[in-house]
């Protein structure tokens, strides 16, 4: 409840109906003495009391989470089911190398992924059904602090300007993100996360942009460019097909924008053989794409190239 908000939601989310959970309350809170809800308006909220058993109850759950992982490093070979979920473009890049490799080392092992936004992402991971999720950090994600989650640095994946292949823009040495300031833009929906770091990185770069064309993916963006209709972001770990005729740059200048990936697991779960298994294996797959000339994703930290900061390109056509 005190994520969800109501105990309806909290019940939903549990797969209860609200009168269990109401009921299961009720005897927590005559086993204990003490009050877990009181009135709030027209709703209801937790009290001090129920604060601290959630504390507790989060202290004992990383404590479990821990006491599995180290029976897991104790066993001769890993087994059982153990899913991976993450956001669109990490459930193509990464997340399916990862998983054909556990499945190659560890025949006994049933290796599952699941695609979810990072908000269910973290929902899967808290409830069991996922082990480690790869997420894109967004405004709505939880904390780092976050008692329910260990939350680990993957990268920082760069955003790359994608103009049409006869912009001016694609012939110069060093291109920025403000030289784009007077372009007509190809954006996400405004309920998106990713519309609303484009629109962050481009005030950061000093201007508002002008929104002409939404798009929520990579592809029919990249189409509506090579038309001359606007120009885009990308993600470095977003591939582009050779089919439309655009120039992709890395930007040059500070701060670089970026999209920043976490992997989270459940609180006291990150020392898990397996999580630290998998977690090998996809730093190495950033690594290998990173080093792909065509493309790739920069660990985490600074972004810049080699040779101080010059405009990388990628042209398609």
């Amino acid at each position: 409840m005190d994520h969800y908000g109501t105990v309806t939601a909290a019940a939903s989310a549990l797969a209860y109906t609200p009168s269990a959970s109401s009921y299961q309350l009720r005897q927590l809170a005559e086993l204990l003495g003490v009050t877990l809800i009181e009135p709030s308006g027209r709703g209801v909220k937790l009290t001090p009391a129920a604060r601290i058993i959630l504390r507790h109850t989060a202290i004992m759950q990383a404590q479990w989470e821990a006491a599995r992982s180290e029976l897991a490093a104790a066993a001769d070979e890993p087994s059982g089911q153990f899913t991976l979920c993450g956001f669109s473009t990490a459930s193509t890049q990464l997340l399916p190398h990862a998983a054909a490799a556990l499945r190659d080392r560890h025949p006994r092992l049933d290796v599952r992924l699941v695609q979810a936004d990072p908000a269910e992402c973290f929902e899967l991971v808290e409830m069991g059904t996922a082990d480690l999720a790869l997420v894109m950090v967004t405004t709505d994600s939880p904390p780092l602090g976050d008692l329910r989650f260990d939350q680990q640095l993957l990268v920082d994946d760069p955003l790359d300007l994608v103009v049409p292949t006869s912009h001016p823009l694609a012939s110069r040495e060093r291109v920025t993100l403000a030289d784009a300031a007077g372009e007509s833009w190809i954006i996400s929906r405004p309920e998106s996360a990713y519309h609303h770091l484009t629109v962050a990185a481009c005030v950061a770069a000093g201007f508002t942009p002008n929104l002409v064309h939404q798009a929520d993916e990579w592809e029919t963006g990249a189409a509506m460019v090579s038309q001359e209709l606007g120009v885009t972001l990308v993600p470095r770990l977003g591939r582009l097909s050779s089919e439309w005729a655009v120039t992709r740059l890395r930007l040059s200048g500070e701060p670089v924008p970026a999209r920043r990936i976490v992997a989270a697991t459940r609180k006291g779960a990150s020392s898990h053989p397996l999580v630290a298994e998998t977690l090998a294996l996809i730093r190495s797959r950033c690594t290998s794409l990173y080093s792909d000339p065509s493309g790739g994703i920069s660990p985490a930290g600074p972004h810049t190239t080699e040779d101080g900061g010059d405009t990388t390109r990628d042209e398609t056509a």
